[in-house]
C-alpha cells in the first residue's frame, strides 16, 4: 500500500485549498478512504469518510459545510476540497485506507486504519 498526499500549505482564513492523496499498490476503488488531521498536542480527528464505490460520504462535525471529500477511482485518487478555512483547521491531514475489502463498507470509526500516507500540512493564518 502506497498513500502519497498533496496540496498542503499556507491559506489566509476564509480561503480554499484542495488535497489530493495518490493512492497505489492495492484495489483503490474497493475501500472506504478517509481523512485524518492532527494538530500539535491533539489528538488524531476522523475529518471524512468516503465509501470504494463513492456513494457514501460522511464529515466531522466540525467540517460540515465547508468540505468535500471526493475520488476518482479511475486515477486512484483521493481528494479532500476545504473551504472557508479557519485557524482551527490548521493541522497535519492524513489519508488512510480502511482494512475491509468492500467497496460499500462504511464506517466512522477510528480504530480500522492501518495503511497510512506521511502527511501534508496545513496551516491557516492571516
Amino acid at each position: 500500500v502506497q498513500l502519497v498526499e498533496s496540496g498542503g500549505g499556507l491559506a489566509q482564513p476564509g480561503g480554499s485549498l484542495t488535497l489530493s492523496c495518490a493512492a497505489s499498490k492495492f484495489a483503490f476503488s474497493n475501500y472506504l478512504m478517509s481523512w485524518f488531521r492532527q494538530a500539535p498536542g491533539k489528538e488524531r480527528e476522523l475529518v471524512a469518510v468516503i465509501t470504494g464505490a463513492g456513494g457514501a460520504t460522511n464529515y466531522a462535525d466540525s467540517v460540515v459545510g465547508r468540505f468535500t471529500i471526493s475520488r476518482d477511482n479511475g486515477k486512484n485518487a483521493l481528494y479532500l476540497r476545504m473551504n472557508s478555512l479557519k485557524p482551527e483547521d490548521t493541522a497535519t491531514y492524513y489519508c488512510a485506507k480502511n482494512r475491509r475489502f468492500d467497496k460499500y463498507y462504511y464506517s466512522f470509526r477510528l480504530d480500522e486504519y492501518p495503511d497510512w500516507g506521511q502527511g501534508t500540512q496545513v496551516t491557516v493564518s492571516s
